[in-house]
This record gives structure tokens, sequence and C-alpha cells, in this order.
């Protein structure tokens, strides 16, 4: 059996998600998808708008994912050898940065290969958040006129 790891926030779950979910599906057999945790999303300087619980069961609930585990630290590596993993998948916005090929040196020692999916152009749950911010902003300028 091929068993593949991708991880994320998945705050505010978007078409971007759903399409490396789908790649990644397609590419193994079991498809285990760690959501970050809340602390770990601070760890980070960001906050979710929507809580831990609520993201695992969404991305739980896509038909292209096998199983969900938390992600409290950065260590994507421990966490593939953990679960037997041949496939760690990521988006290409990390392709041919040090950091990454790095990764993929350490990766390959353990026999397990990055796949990079094409990351989707103007979506983001940032992109998402700023928008709502913007037309928020908007309404209220508007609710004093």
């Amino acid at each position: 059996m091929i068993i593949g790891y991708t991880a994320g926030v998945y705050d505010l779950f978007h078409i971007g998600h759903l399409k490396l979910l789908k790649n990644a599906k397609g590419m193994c057999d079991k498809l285990v998808v760690g959501v970050t945790v809340d602390e770990l999303v601070k760890y980070k300087g960001k906050e979710a708008m929507i809580p831990y619980e609520d993201r695992a069961e969404i991305v739980r609930c896509c038909k292209y994912v096998d199983a969900v585990v938390p992600q409290t630290d950065m260590d994507k590596l421990a966490m593939c050898k953990k679960l037997g993993a041949s496939y760690l998948f990521v988006g290409d916005d990390w392709y041919g940065t040090e950091k990454w090929q790095k990764y993929e040196e350490e990766f390959a020692k353990e026999g397990i290969k990055i796949v990079y999916f094409p990351y989707t152009k103007g979506i983001s749950s940032t992109q998402i958040r700023e928008s709502i911010d913007k037309k928020q902003k908007a309404k209220n300028e508007n609710s004093f006129r």
C-alpha cells in the first residue's frame, strides 16, 4: 500500500486545497492529511478563523482524504516516517527553495519522495480573509454615510 502525506492549516477551505488533495490521492492508495493545530498556527504568527476541530472535520469529509491527523509541529519527515509514507505532497510555491532542496535530500535518504503540485494562483486563505476584510470595511464606511 502506498501512503501519501500532506499537511496544512486548511483555514477557509478553497479550490486550491481541493486540487492538492485530489492530485495527491491520485498518486497513493491512502492519503493522510495533517491539519495544523491552533497553537501551531499562532506560533507561525497567524490565527485561523476556523477552529482546529472544524477544519479537521472539513478535511476529513473530503472524499480524497483517508485519514486526518493533527499537525502539532513542523517536522514533516518525522510524521512521514511514523505513517510509513512514501510521498510528501506540497505546493510548488516551495519548489527550488534552499530549504526545500535540503528537505528533498533528507527525505530521499529515508526513501520518501517530495511531490510538488501546482499552487493555485489567485486563491489562498489569506486572500479570502483580506477580501472579506475589505468588503466589511467598505460596508462599515457606507453605513456611516
